[in-house]
């Protein structure tokens, strides 16, 4: 510094104490200082001030030389001091050389700074609020400074900052967000807890309404909580906490929409507290925003999904995802279904849902909307409101969410109750909005179908309701059912019918809208029949399927459709199966399912008597497709009682290939006779006069056999057969003979006897092709 430079009205003596190296002759500089602009306030000799506090600023505390720099600070904290109330006005002058030395190299000059600031703030108070940004963006850098005693400085400024920023109702909110928001990403540590601190206080400052920010540092909060210090992760849930305390209370000023995208980031992240925490604002969101979250369905749902498989490790974030996705589903009613069209006898009336407790008074957000799913709602609407008792209207596009819910479907790595919570919510949404998910089904049905192989019962179950719905649904009713799989099937589409006097057949052309059937049953749609074929199509295919759950697929189907149908339209697709012994495998166990099974008694006792023209028809369809397989053709009439044409079809039997499958199949027989479904078959051999042939036919089963414990099992029972002279009354004797079937006339048991001589003649040159290659000459039996 230049010792002949005039520093006026600095006197020479103030300015070589401000340049000493040693402390105490800087402070009297100061005490001086403080005196000299004392007089000039007294005075009211703004210049010489403005002068001083130049001098002090540019000549010493921007000085290049350290002990300068020194006095320069505290010279301007005597300043600030002799000011007193009039030191607002200078602040701008004061406070920014003061700043400039919180970068300084030297920590012992930085520590000054604070220290000069501190005196500075201590003495304007208020007024400082108007550089407040400045203040913060100071004290944020030296909060993560590495010596002690200047973190410790500003500790002492920062305490004094909270405690004016809480007394004044002038705070500019506004102003300092973009500074926040900018700092909250900080990765320091110290530089994270200061700012966490500076939140917590200007959140319980009732003139401060920081909610309204909160989209603006919500993402940094969320990533605050991932620190690794202890003390700062619980700091940031005091005031994650604290926020969402405010929300409930005052939900009608929450920008809902602005963060639902936040949220669904975070919930998706590794770090239990984060996924946590963003789940159980996600489910508060839910619940008090109601409809307004449902543009973001698909964004929450990729979110919650995953999470439902979770173990007992993460069982609190498991519970939380549980409920979000719960009130998530509730917020889809049949209001968001497109109108039906209008049909003159048919008026739709949209009830509203009585789940949805919060429905009346949810709107829409005021955000746009998710980028992940395409959906849209009105912007520029608050959520609530209050003055309205009517909803907003949110329309649900379904694209993302089916785009989520398939992505999930086709991924076999994700967890059991995920593909469980999937496929309700596919269920829910053909139940609710089964106009807008049908234009989805096609994409859909060829992932429901692969489902069936999943290795859960439950998921099989889940998903067999969803393909019952979209089987069995009006919204199905097409003029067109789509391309059907497999070699000519579309054509048979159109042929596949039962002639049967007085009746039209089960399955129609293409251009009906829904698959007739017996009055008594409920019609089935398009894509009904598609789901049929597709069925058999995968069992043929994957023959391991069929083994292990082809029985229970079939069985539940049975209890979620008609029964009726679906024997009815397997047996005619079967009718065309170019692969005869996947026909016949297949025919084997939709015959055990039939005379097994507890949800096929009804359907037993359709068959049972064929009183109906409905059940002859039946019977005539089953026939010709059980006719791939000769024991359980015999099987169907002995269930239908048909005993004269079983005891034929057994009387073809000799001219037939019996191999050892066939032989087990007969064996197996047997034992079905003896099995509770066949009781009214052995009290008929009781009737020994009116029931010959079913003597004959079971007779000509024990010719079959050989001798085996099925022999032995059979032939005990026909020893039982008791002689007819015995258990002839003088009322039997009076009785005119009884002609058997009486009432099944219409059906032509001939034609039906040379349609199995047809099949079994395909039967036999498929099988004389196979031996030619050698894959079937061991399985020949010689009798």
């Amino acid at each position: 510094m230049n010792p002949e430079k005039d520093f006026a009205p600095l006197t020479p003596n103030i300015v070589r104490a401000l340049n000493d190296k040693l402390y105490e002759k800087r402070k009297v500089a100061a005490l001086e200082i403080e005196k000299l602009v004392r007089e000039f306030v007294a005075q009211n000799n703004t210049v010489q001030i403005k002068h001083v506090i130049q001098t002090l600023s540019q000549e010493f505390a921007l000085s290049q030389h350290p002990h300068s720099r020194k006095g320069g600070l505290i010279g301007l904290a005597a300043c600030s001091i002799a000011l007193g109330k009039d030191s607002g006005l200078y602040l701008k002058e004061l406070i920014e050389p003061v700043l400039t030395c919180f970068n300084d190299a030297d920590s012992r000059l930085r520590y000054y700074a604070c220290e000069a600031l501190y005196n500075i703030v201590k003495v304007a108070r208020g007024a400082v609020l108007p550089h407040f940004n400045v203040l913060f963006d100071g004290l944020s850098k030296l909060a993560a400074d590495p010596d002690p005693n200047v973190k410790s400085g500003s500790e002492l400024l920062d305490r004094l900052l909270k405690d004016i920023v809480t007394e004044s109702n002038k705070f500019d909110l506004v102003g300092f967000i973009p500074l926040l928001r900018e700092r909250i990403y900080s990765n320091n540590q110290y530089a994270r807890q200061f700012i966490i601190s500076w939140i917590l206080v200007l959140e319980s400052v009732p003139d401060i309404n920081l909610l309204d920010y909160l989209p603006e540092i919500l993402d940094g909060l969320f990533q605050i909580l991932g620190d690794n210090g202890k003390e700062i992760r619980k700091m940031c849930e005091v005031v994650l906490g604290e926020f969402l305390k405010e929300i409930k209370k005052n939900p009608s000023s929450v920008k809902f929409a602005e963060m639902a995208n936040i949220l669904v980031i975070h919930c998706q992240t590794t770090d239990d507290l984060i996924q946590l925490t963003a789940m159980c604002w996600m489910r508060e969101f839910i619940q008090l925003a109601g409809r307004a979250m449902l543009p973001y369905s698909s964004g929450i749902l990729t979110a919650v999904l995953p999470c439902l498989a979770y173990d007992d490790r993460k069982k609190s974030i498991k519970e939380v995802a549980n409920v979000c996705n719960q009130s998530l589903m509730k917020l889809v009613t049949p209001e968001d279904d497109e109108p039906e069209e209008p049909k003159p006898a048919v008026q739709r009336q949209a009830d509203p849902n009585p789940d949805d407790s919060l429905a009346k008074q949810e709107g829409t957000g005021s955000g746009g909307p998710d980028v992940s799913c395409d959906s849209s709602f009105s912007s520029g609407v608050s959520v609530f409101s209050p003055a309205s008792t009517e909803r907003a209207p949110v329309t649900l596009h379904l694209d993302g969410i089916v785009q989520v819910l398939n992505c999930h479907l086709s991924d076999m790595a994700i967890g059991m109750m995920t593909r469980i919570a999937v496929l309700k919510w596919l269920y829910h949404l053909y139940i609710k909005t089964p106009r807008k998910m049908f234009r989805h089904t096609d994409s859909l049905f060829p992932i429901l179908l692969q489902t069936l192989s999943d290795e859960s019962d439950e998921v099989i179950l889940k998903d067999l309701e969803v393909l019952a719905e979209i089987a069995s649904s009006p919204a199905g009713q097409t003029e067109d059912p789509g391309p059907l799989d497999g070699p000519d099937l579309q054509a048979s589409y159109s042929k596949l019918q039962v002639s049967t006097p007085g009746r039209a057949g089960l399955l129609t052309t293409p251009s009906t809208k829904g698959l007739e059937c017996s009055p008594s049953t409920p019609t089935m749609n398009s894509y009904f029949y598609k789901f049929m074929i597709n069925l058999l199509k995968r069992f043929s295919s994957e023959r391991k399927l069929l083994e292990v759950r082809g029985a229970f697929i079939i069985r539940q189907l049975c209890l979620l459709l008609n029964a009726e149908n679906i024997f009815h339209s397997m047996a005619d697709i079967l009718l065309r199966e170019e692969d005869l012994k996947f026909a016949s495998t297949m025919v084997h166990t939709l015959n055990t399912i039939l005379l097994t099974s507890t949800e096929l008694f009804q359907l037993r006792n359709q068959l049972k008597d064929l009183r109906t023209l409905e059940s002859q028809d039946l019977f005539c369809c089953l026939y010709r497709s059980w006719c791939h397989n000769p024991v359980t053709t015999v099987s169907l009439c002995f269930l239908t009682q048909n005993y004269r044409h079983a005891y034929d079809l057994i009387q073809k039997f000799g001219d037939l290939e019996v191999t050892v499958d066939f032989l087990t199949e007969v064996d197996k027989l047997v034992q079905l006779i003896e099995c509770p479904i066949f009781t009214y078959l052995r009290l008929q051999l009781l009737d020994v006069k009116n029931n010959p042939y079913l003597i004959k036919a079971l007779y000509g089963l024990l010719m079959l056999l050989p001798q085996s414990s099925a022999f032995q099992l059979l032939s005990h029972r026909l020893q039982c057969v008791p002689n007819p002279e015995l258990l002839q009354t003088e009322d039997s004797l009076k009785a005119a003979p009884k002609s058997q079937k009486t009432d099944s006339a219409s059906i032509d048991y001939a034609e039906l006897l040379q349609h199995f001589e047809k099949v079994q003649k395909k039967h036999l040159e498929v099988r004389h092709q196979r031996s030619g290659r050698g894959d079937h000459l061991d399985r020949r039996v010689v009798l």
